[in-house]
């Protein structure tokens, strides 16, 4: 999360860019510090890691 202002150089702003983490509050924040920065394909994945292992992969370990 505060590796990304200095790495923004790095991300392509024609592609999609989907932000995730744990529960998906750290990663609305990156996604929503990324809009403002200029990138109009940038999502964050609502609940993080442990939502997409409850409800979509339970292959997907939880943490």
């Amino acid at each position: 999360m505060n590796d990304v202002p200095g790495r923004l150089d790095e991300l392509d702003r024609e592609k999609q860019i989907i932000v995730f983490c744990h529960h998906g509050v750290r990663s609305y924040s990156v996604a929503s510090f990324l809009k403002q920065q200029g990138f109009p394909n940038v999502l964050s994945m609502a609940g993080g890691i442990e939502a997409w292992s409850l409800e979509v992969d339970p292959a997907v370990p939880r943490y």
